[in-house]
């Protein structure tokens, strides 16, 4: 969604269920990997935490790999 006067687009955002769900994890895996930091960027909106889309994909296509024999970081 874009406002006609503003290029920049307005994120669209899941909490926690929602976000784990859509990568394919459980819920808790999210939340330890937001304690070690090594999951997606997410935003604190008072005690809610919400994840914009548009980082689960750059987050998600960062693991891309082509091959097993590739070095991870997590």
């Amino acid at each position: 969604m874009q406002d006609s006067d503003n290029s920049e687009e307005i994120p669209v955002f899941y909490n926690s269920k929602q976000a784990a769900e859509w990568l394919g994890l459980k819920p808790n895996t999210l939340a330890k990997m937001r304690v070690y930091g090594n999951g997606p960027a997410y935003r604190k909106h008072g005690q809610r935490v919400l994840y914009a889309v548009k980082d689960l994909v750059e987050w998600s296509n960062s693991r891309r790999r082509s091959s097993t024999s590739e070095i991870t970081d997590a």
